[in-house]
């Protein structure tokens, strides 16, 4: 098991963590009905660590809370503040960063009321390669899923909710199950979405397409890869797709603030390219490990990095 931060922030204090305690009639608990974000500070290459594109996190668990129509009693910059005290706290420079905000202990039943209490905590732990250190090396083996990602009519898609991620969860766990390391969900009239928690990018003749944002999660890393291939000059299409034309990509892969850049090998058991990690796959994921760290620096990633060090 990753290590875990001894300190969590809860609602304004840094606290031990086994004294941030919450009711066993917290509305979240029982309903989905909260909000969180996944981010990670990396050491860099400079000295000491940071964390990638903390603001773009907090504005969009702030647009989160704003689909729920809650209203989150700090401000953006003392949220942001929030997750670096909580590193400095642990001593963490590197480590995966859980802002998370949820419908505290008030009347129990669906309906959330007209004035809900809202909890807010920050978590941190130490986490390395999601989909496993192999899946970085040699590509992960992913399937097709039996459960679809929900129609944007069914589930708030843009926003990053607690009790949507149930889907993503069954998915995960049928496919391990199964051998596999992956789900990929087809949206609801059959063409690719999304991996339980990660974007998908296929390539193929030199043209880099991802599936749109019809009904997927706008993710960070996937800005991140788009803006940076094409100041590379590469073409970035967002498009639907297919099961058979991802069967026969030249390459593919995964993205997320968790699984960061993780080739894909197969799917559903069919060889992707050459069975490894192709050439511009490779060359992302390295350059998004140097990105990360501040080992490269661009002109349009201003504000990407936010320094983790005491006051």
């Amino acid at each position: 098991m990753a290590a875990r931060g001894s300190k969590v922030w809860l609602n304004g204090k840094i606290l031990p963590v086994e004294e941030a305690k919450i009711s066993l009639y917290t509305h979240g608990l029982h309903y989905g009905t909260g909000a969180f974000e996944g981010i990670r500070a990396y050491k860099q290459t400079a000295g000491g660590g940071a964390i990638f594109r903390l603001e773009d996190h907090i504005i969009r668990l702030f647009e989160s809370a704003k689909i729920m129509g809650f209203t989150i009693p700090f401000t953006p910059e003392q949220i942001m503040k929030a997750c670096v005290d909580t590193c400095i706290a642990n001593g963490y420079e590197e480590c995966y960063v859980r802002p998370l905000v949820f419908m505290g202990d008030s009347a129990l039943g669906v309906y959330v009321g007209d004035n809900p209490v809202l909890e807010v905590a920050v978590l941190v732990w130490e986490w390395g390669s999601y989909l496993g250190d192999r899946g970085i090396r040699e590509g992960a083996r992913l399937k097709i899923s039996t459960y679809n990602r929900p129609h944007p009519n069914s589930i708030m898609t843009k926003g990053k909710i607690t009790g949507q991620y149930v889907t993503g969860a069954l998915a995960k766990k049928e496919a391990k199950s199964q051998g596999f390391d992956e789900a990929l969900l087809l949206d609801t009239e059959g063409y690719l979405a999304e991996g339980s928690g990660e974007n998908l990018f296929m390539i193929r003749d030199g043209v880099v397409k991802t599936t749109p944002l019809t009904t997927i999660l706008n993710g960070i890393t996937r800005r991140t890869v788009i803006e940076y291939f094409r100041h590379l000059g590469y073409a970035v299409v967002g498009d639907r797709f297919t099961r058979d034309e991802l069967y026969c990509a030249d390459e593919a892969f995964l993205t997320g603030t968790a699984a960061e850049i993780t080739p894909i090998q197969s799917v559903d058991g069919r060889i992707i390219g050459a069975g490894k990690p192709g050439p511009l796959s490779q060359k992302i994921q390295q350059d998004y490990q140097k990105i990360v760290r501040g080992e490269i620096k661009l002109d349009f990633m201003k504000n990407w990095w936010t320094p983790v060090k005491p006051s």
